[in-house]
């Protein structure tokens, strides 16, 4: 016996359990969805029975009764599922209308299906289907599908009551003075909401399902006479051409729609707010829902949209001008001081005023580690931080972040690990970084802050500077859906408002880089009463 038998001898259990992989890629599985009802009702409920395991699906509803029409008795039965459902109004609208029917039968109507559509349905939506594919997709939604003997058609019966949240104030887009509202996990909810703010009948909202099993229902969201009908199609073709199982979440159709993935950086904005997705609308931009997730994608995007708070619009150009000239600073000390710290402490020490090149080197003169070791140790610490601060529940995640940052701090230069400087250094890039309005262009400037660091400590200003135009060439480069992604920063035009906004009352033009169908947002003067 050798020494592997023995070891599996040793540790053997009574009970052994392994996964066999026992699937055959190339056999193709049967595809039922596609055929057609049955005039036969045994045969169509069989059909449901199997198609839905019902012996073993405990939230899967089927009532068998008969239905009174043309004075004789039809054999009928209605499916749903528990919890998708208003049963309230199946029994009012349905169960009780057909049953017992209270209008004087006609005792020769012209066709079954038109009567009992028209007289015993009195439910303010009610679709034919005639394949069990449109029959799977009304359960799956929520629907009441209602077979009866002798139709090969089905009642596709809308009685969707789902349970979820109410509308709620945004949490991650919190601003002072502007609307409240925010997206929740119904589709049907959000666009509600858009459709109460843009109040036009030029908003189109198509519906294309994504997802071979999951079949996720998605809302392209457009203003008909505003978008560039090349943007629409384009952003609809994407979408009805991505061959996944399932689609979970905003997040991973983000990832989906991306032209450049390597980069890194968002191509999509992503927002809970409905006032937000409004404005995009009116500028001609294209909105997606997808069911189930309180957050809208909307394309194209440019790196200005993401340096743009919802306050922005609500706040004068003066103040709104001052706090993205405060954003873009933030974020030019998110993705570079760490870099041009250790670059100027490494190699150009000779820039610095003597007094200070002094303090520096004072207070590094107890730690025993190299410059780049001091600062990573640091920068992931506070990385660490912040996650830590982002999984507890939330009273006691903000606690975890400032006494955590505290102490951390305030022990590592008493241990003579790291020096008071550097602290400064991390503590202005991290609060920088909290300036960045969207998360994932945040994120993104966050994980290449390290790049720039390894590049300040290996070449100084000289590799930074490479780095820098490395990074702004693929930047100019990158496109979102046609669209340059430093617009309207340049391509400049003179139609385009520029990243700093001007008066409401100047704003007479939308983005060209859209090619919108309307160029014109307002009049030349707006303000005629001053006139």
């Amino acid at each position: 016996m050798n020494i592997k038998n023995f070891i599996n001898n040793l540790f053997e259990q009574n009970y052994n359990f392994s996964i066999i992989n026992n699937n055959n890629e190339k056999v193709k599985p049967i595809n039922n969805n596609h055929t057609s009802i049955y005039l036969e009702i045994n045969k169509n409920l069989e059909f449901i029975k199997s198609k839905y395991n019902t012996l073993i699906n405990s939230d899967i509803v089927i009532r068998e009764f008969e239905t009174l029409a043309q004075n004789q008795l039809y054999k009928s039965f209605i499916i749903y599922i528990d919890g998708l459902v208003n049963s309230i109004s199946i029994n009012d609208f349905v169960l009780e209308p057909l049953m017992f029917p209270k209008r004087v039968q006609n005792p020769n109507p012209a066709n079954l299906l038109n009567y009992i559509d028209n007289r015993l349905l009195p439910q303010n939506s009610v679709n034919k289907v005639e394949d069990f594919e449109a029959v799977c997709s009304g359960i799956n939604m929520g629907n009441c599908l209602l077979f009866i003997d002798t139709l090969n058609i089905a009642f596709d019966i809308d009685v969707k009551k789902y349970n979820s949240r109410g509308v709620d104030k945004p949490e991650n887009e919190v601003i002072i003075k502007g609307p409240q509202e925010s997206f929740i996990e119904n589709i049907r909810t959000n666009t509600s909401l858009l459709r109460k703010i843009v109040n036009n009948e030029n908003l189109i909202i198509e519906n294309i399902p994504v997802g071979n099993i999951s079949k996720t229902k998605c809302g392209v969201c457009y203003m008909k006479n505003i978008a560039n009908s090349d943007l629409v199609g384009e952003v609809k073709f994407r979408l009805s051409n991505l061959s996944i199982d399932s689609l979970l979440s905003t997040g991973q159709l983000e990832q989906l729609l991306d032209e450049e993935e390597t980069f890194g950086v968002p191509q999509l904005i992503s927002t809970e707010r409905p006032d937000k997705c409004c404005k995009y609308l009116f500028q001609g931009r294209v909105i997606i829902l997808v069911n189930g997730n309180p957050y809208a994608l909307i394309a194209p995007a440019t790196i200005e949209d993401f340096l743009f708070s919802p306050e922005d619009t609500n706040l004068k150009p003066m103040f709104a001008n001052f706090l993205r000239a405060i954003r873009l600073i933030a974020g030019i000390i998110t993705l570079l001081l760490p870099g041009l710290y250790i670059a100027v402490t490494s190699f150009h020490q000779e820039i610095l005023p003597t007094e200070l090149l002094f303090s520096i080197l004072s207070a590094r003169e107890n730690v025993p580690f190299p410059m780049i070791f001091e600062l990573l140790l640091m920068e992931f610490s506070f990385e660490l931080i912040r996650e830590a601060g982002l999984r507890v529940p939330t009273p006691i995640g903000s606690t975890i972040g400032i006494v955590g940052a505290l102490i951390l701090g305030d022990a590592a230069v008493n241990a003579g690990i790291v020096s008071p400087i550097l602290i400064i250094v991390v503590a202005i890039t991290g609060i920088s970084s909290f300036a960045i309005p969207d998360f994932s262009f945040g994120f993104h400037l966050r994980v290449f802050r390290f790049i720039f660091i390894a590049l300040g400590f290996t070449a100084g200003f000289l590799g930074i500077g490479i780095g820098l135009f490395i990074y702004l060439t693929l930047l100019c480069s990158l496109k979102s859906f046609g669209v340059p992604y430093t617009s309207p920063i340049t391509p400049s035009s003179s139609d385009n408002n520029g990243y700093f906004i001007p008066p409401v009352w100047k704003q007479e033009f939308r983005d060209s880089f859209l090619s919108p169908k309307r160029k014109k947002s307002q009049a030349k003067i707006s303000m005629k009463w001053k006139y």
